[in-house]
């Protein structure tokens, strides 16, 4: 909601942090919500109990614990190790225990049917069109918000979603690609493929997918990293399909 209030009341793209929120409660929204939940309670106090372990820091010390972190090779010069460390303390913030983000990589193979993160979702309707619903973290900008990223639509050709690892296909617009490859004619099973393919060039231990979807309804998906489902129901179905992708 407060996504289409940002289109149909401002001149922006994205508002984030303090001046989106206030932005939403001017609109009429609720102010900042708890979505703490016992099972993500116990699952973070699980994760700190764990040492804090898996999480995204690299190329930091000390590892293997809950920090507080610091760059590995501190460089000499005395203005440069005074930012690092600055650096060091802010990060450390980040692990207040108010904080109930669990922090995963795919380098950990994290990315499961129980822990996954955006869900992206596509309509086909007479009235709204493609219609494409992605709900995403609200502490991490990831890619839920990214044009292109975990989702497009384009009522003249199709829709496509995204999930995996944010942080890493937001740099290359893997929904954006798939459809503007159906756009120049490619299937959405071709078109879904090349986009992964791209990605998984650059990256290949990263763990992501994508389903294509064209204005006549057929669908596909492909993947990297994992086993990945979607599911799909029209007028004419019973039930909702699940459909299994593996790489």
């Amino acid at each position: 909601m407060a996504a289409k209030l940002v289109m149909e009341h401002t001149g922006h793209t994205l508002l984030v942090g303090e001046k989106a929120t206030s932005f939403a409660i001017s609109m009429g929204l609720a102010g900042p919500t708890n979505l703490s939940s016992p099972e993500s309670i116990e699952k973070w106090s699980n994760w700190r109990q764990n040492n804090c372990q898996p999480n995204f820091w690299k190329n930091v010390a000390p590892a293997g614990n809950c920090g507080p972190y610091h760059p590995i090779n501190i460089p000499k010069d005395p203005v440069k190790s005074a930012v690092w460390e600055n650096q060091g303390i802010t990060c450390q913030e980040w692990l207040q225990n108010d904080n109930l983000l669990e922090p995963t990589s795919s380098h950990f193979n994290s990315v499961n049917r129980h822990n996954h993160d955006t869900i992206s979702m596509a309509v086909i309707d007479k009235q709204l069109a493609h219609q494409l619903m992605v709900p995403r973290s609200k502490f991490q900008e990831g890619d839920g918000p990214i044009p292109g990223s975990s989702a497009y639509g384009d009522d003249e050709v199709g829709a496509c979603g995204a999930t995996g690892d944010g942080d890493i296909m937001m740099r290359f617009l893997p929904c954006y690609q798939v459809v503007e490859s159906m756009r120049l004619g490619m299937e959405p099973r071709d078109a879904a493929v090349d986009a992964i393919s791209r990605i998984a060039r650059k990256y290949p231990d990263f763990v992501g997918a994508v389903f294509a979807l064209n204005k006549k309804g057929v669908h596909a998906g492909a993947c990297h990293g994992w086993t990945f489902q979607y599911s799909v129901r029209n007028s004419s179905m019973q039930d909702v399909e699940v459909i299994t992708v593996t790489p």
